[in-house]
């Protein structure tokens, strides 16, 4: 490209070439500068960016490689760059080819999504088989130690088997929640058209938790939950949400402790909706951790989490039935205060 009239037409293909382009792209030409962009390329690197050398773009020194060797030898190159937006990085392939006379052309594919999904399922699968692993040790052990140590043992016998049963039920738990966590997000676009009572939900929860809140030395008070709190619902789904809620204030408030299930209407973004709070008076939750809390085996107190029967599903299962519903799901906690989680559902 000699001249600036061979730049000039150069640009000028290189721009029509771009147009029917949907990623970011652009154009390096001769003298190793910009020769052209498309506009999801601008947004990406700045509307500047034409006429500058490529290191002006992105400091990535596989990439500049990349472009110098396909234009001395046409051969088409992939190559995987981090670029820096918003205070993070962003994961990118960029394919680069050969236009001829034109010069380098570079597409730029987003994958960090792609490559977040993939480390999401990677973690999955190892926290899942954790959490299967430990009973499953612990169950083959003591199958081991009855078949010899404890074989004619009773006292000992017995002991293992409560034990084994306890287990066996860890890990039941833990299916049944993988699989109500599979359906929940399968579902999770399509919003429920049934009409429901909320009231009458929140009532018969609290009914059907009231003797593990007295085998606990705690209470259960229901306020606000009066016939007529119609919204579209799975009445099914609401009735885990809550049961979810108020199960755990009844295991970490504390013994002698009252949870409060408040009822309220609230006005937001999306017009009319009912709020239910539901609240203990235990330890609380340092606020390091409420942004993570409704993350997959995310746990506060792993060993205390188990001790008392959870699988680490729960709070996840019930942000993807509050997400279906269209509703939020909001924490407040601060540590020896207690906590309060929170449901705001659409009535509309």
């Amino acid at each position: 490209m000699a001249g600036s009239a061979g730049w000039s037409a150069d640009r000028v293909e290189g721009n029509v070439l771009l147009a029917g382009v949907p990623l970011p792209a652009l154009i390096v030409g001769e003298g190793e500068r910009i020769a052209a962009t498309n506009p999801p390329g601008s947004a990406l690197f700045g509307e500047g960016i034409v006429g500058r050398h490529p290191a002006m773009a992105f400091r990535n020194p596989s990439l500049l490689k990349a472009i110098v060797e396909t234009a001395a030898d046409a051969v088409q190159r992939q190559v995987r760059v981090a670029l820096a937006r918003d205070a993070q990085d962003e994961i990118f392939v960029v394919t680069v080819s050969a236009l001829g006379r034109t010069g380098v052309l570079c597409v730029f594919r987003d994958v960090s999504e792609e490559e977040k999904a993939g480390q999401m399922r990677r973690d999955f699968v190892a926290n899942v088989s954790h959490e299967l692993r430990t009973p499953l040790t612990a169950l083959m052990g003591f199958i081991e130690t009855l078949r010899h140590a404890a074989r004619e043992d009773p006292v000992a016998r017995d002991r293992f088997l409560t034990i084994m049963e306890q287990e066996a039920g860890r890990m039941n738990r833990l299916v049944q929640d993988l699989l109500h966590l599979s359906r929940v997000e399968s579902e999770e676009r399509v919003r429920p058209r049934d009409r429901v009572d909320l009231g009458d939900i929140l009532r018969s929860t609290v009914v059907s938790l009231r003797p593990l809140a007295e085998g606990a030395g705690a209470r259960i008070a229901l306020a606000g939950a009066e016939a007529g709190l119609e919204m579209p619902g799975d009445a099914d789904q609401l009735t885990q949400v809550f049961t979810n809620l108020v199960e755990n204030a009844v295991k970490y408030g504390g013994a002698g402790q009252e949870v409060r299930v408040k009822v309220s209407r609230e006005e937001t973004i999306r017009g009319p909706a009912i709020r239910v709070d539901v609240t203990d008076q235990g330890e609380g939750i340092d606020e390091i951790h409420l942004p993570r809390l409704t993350e997959r085996f995310y746990r506060v107190d792993t060993h205390r989490s188990r001790e008392k029967g959870g699988t680490g599903l729960g709070l996840a299962i019930v942000k993807h039935i509050v997400n279906r519903h269209r509703g939020w799901l909001k924490v407040d906690s601060r540590l020896g205060e207690g906590s309060t989680f929170s449901v705001i559902l659409p009535v509309g």
